[in-house]
């Protein structure tokens, strides 16, 4: 997949096949649109074109509102896509300008001046231009004007779409990540840099890699014990330790939350990888989350966690094994 962050930089496309969305998640609900676009691209001897925004709409459309938390990341939904076969990306600055053209312009300036469609496959609620004014009837006005096919995703398929994606939210903050695995047809996971922490876990017998998050975009599981597998997918480069990809998943379990029981109150994201003893501080560590285990707890000493610490090991290596 050929990937553009600039209309100025996009070449003349050959019967380009468009739809234009979001696709936060990549999930099984946008899937069906995808194989909806390859099929048509096939049919014709065409190509398929996603064009989605960045930043989000919302982030700069709407204001006074609580931080968006994303699915993917830009660079998670590049990902995503490559993986189902589309042909070219486009990735729209997202400016204040940009929402203010009025819908005619959209469609003439923006749509058919640089990406010349052959067919442009939308939703019946699709909106767009200067207050969300433009819609498919617009479209199919100028369809006939200008040359375009224009085809329609099912209504089924836009309510699936827009129910998942809020679905898949809710199940991630909730800790349901059998529900939001399934939505998404792959395990939700996000990545974190590898810091310094307290060095607790290592004294108790679970040394942990402590992430920080550099999107703070990002959707983050609740507070929680999990069962994960991660990848240590780079590694800084230090003169005593050679640069070290792990392409394989590690197993692991994750805590996030404040670690009531010796007092904390900040919010840490740790890792415990089984059977691991690199140093990995300043990698980035990408994790999968599989199965959310138990509530964080406040325990009446570390005696009483180092317990449940060993409990939780046992459930995440059977959930992992399963």
């Amino acid at each position: 997949m050929k990937v553009y962050f600039s209309t100025d930089t996009i070449p003349a496309f050959q019967k380009a096949v468009v739809t234009i969305g979001t696709f936060d998640g990549v999930h099984t609900g946008h899937k069906s649109i995808l194989e909806q676009m390859k099929r048509e691209a096939a049919r014709i001897g065409g190509e398929t074109v996603i064009i989605t925004f960045h930043p989000h709409p919302r982030k700069v459309i709407v204001s006074g509102q609580p931080a968006i938390h994303l699915i993917n990341t830009i660079e998670e939904k590049i990902e995503l896509l490559d993986k189902n076969g589309i042909d070219h990306l486009v990735v729209v600055p997202f400016t204040d300008v940009f929402a203010q053209q009025s819908p005619e312009a959209y469609i003439e300036q923006f749509l058919v001046e640089k990406f010349h469609p052959h067919t442009v496959i939308i939703g019946y609620d699709h909106r767009f231009g200067k207050n969300r004014k433009g819609d498919y009837k617009l479209l199919e006005i100028y369809s006939d004007r200008l040359g375009f096919n224009l085809m329609e995703i099912p209504a089924h398929v836009i309510s699936d779409n827009t129910v998942s994606s809020t679905r898949i939210r809710e199940a991630v903050l909730e800790g349901n990540t059998d529900r939001a695995n399934t939505l998404l047809g792959y395990d939700f996971f996000f990545e974190g840099t590898v810091v310094d922490g307290n060095k607790l876990g290592r004294t108790l017998g679970y040394p942990t890699a402590n992430l920080r998050i550099e999107n703070e975009e990002k959707l983050i599981p609740g507070n929680g014990i999990y069962a994960v597998e991660v990848e240590v997918i780079n590694r800084k480069q230090q003169a005593h330790s050679p640069l070290t990809t792990h392409h394989s998943r590690l197993k692991g379990m994750m805590s996030i939350g404040i670690r009531p029981t010796i007092g904390g109150t900040d919010r840490v994201i740790e890792v415990n990888i089984f059977d691991f003893n690199e140093d990995i501080y300043g990698a980035t560590l990408r994790v999968y989350v599989k199965k959310y285990l138990r509530p964080e707890v406040k325990f009446n000493g570390l005696e009483a966690l180092v317990e449940q610490l060993a409990k939780d090991k046992e459930e995440t290596l059977r959930v992992l094994s399963s």
